[in-house]
């Protein structure tokens, strides 16, 4: 069955069965291997995308289910700006070690930002608390986020 998909800004049209979960559509069927699998069981964060604004797991997310919804995947997250701007935090951080779960990391830390643009340590720990690394780089992650968001709040003042 055909399925399209708006991905990134894109119409993609896929032959799949809507049963599909999103995860293998974008890796499998779309070459769009950003967004990683990790348990398979939505509970790790590490396929995280967002659907109309909103972080889903696409390993729990059926492609039939999608309907005519954005998605944003971690390959286009960079195109917003608080995307890049999460994306720079990282750089300077240094957040990533083995970097698995980095892209389900930064796509939950924007759907934070997008809606707290002065995140508290709780609502951090709230946004962030479904996303897990191995690493154990949740220090680097908190720093990031706090420092997109203050990038953003300087570039408010300035302007």
């Amino acid at each position: 069955m055909a399925v399209d998909l708006n991905i990134n800004g894109r119409t993609e049209r896929i032959d799949a069965p809507p049963e599909m979960p999103l995860l293998w559509a974008l890796r499998d069927e779309l070459g769009l291997v950003g967004t990683k699998f990790g348990c398979g069981a939505g509970l790790c964060g590490a396929c995280t995308v967002h659907l109309d604004g909103i972080p889903v797991r696409a390993c729990q997310t059926a492609i039939g289910d999608v309907g005519g919804s954005k998605i944003v995947t971690i390959e286009g997250i960079g195109a917003t700006e608080i995307g890049a701007r999460l994306q720079q935090a990282w750089l300077v951080f240094d957040v990533m070690q083995c970097g698995y779960c980095q892209a389900g990391q930064i796509m939950s830390a924007a759907a934070l930002l997008a809606t707290t643009s002065a995140p508290s340590d709780g609502d951090i720990d709230a946004a962030m608390a479904g996303n897990l690394c191995r690493c154990g780089t949740y220090n680097r992650i908190r720093a990031a986020i706090l420092r997109a968001a203050e990038r953003k709040a300087a570039e408010g003042r300035a302007g």
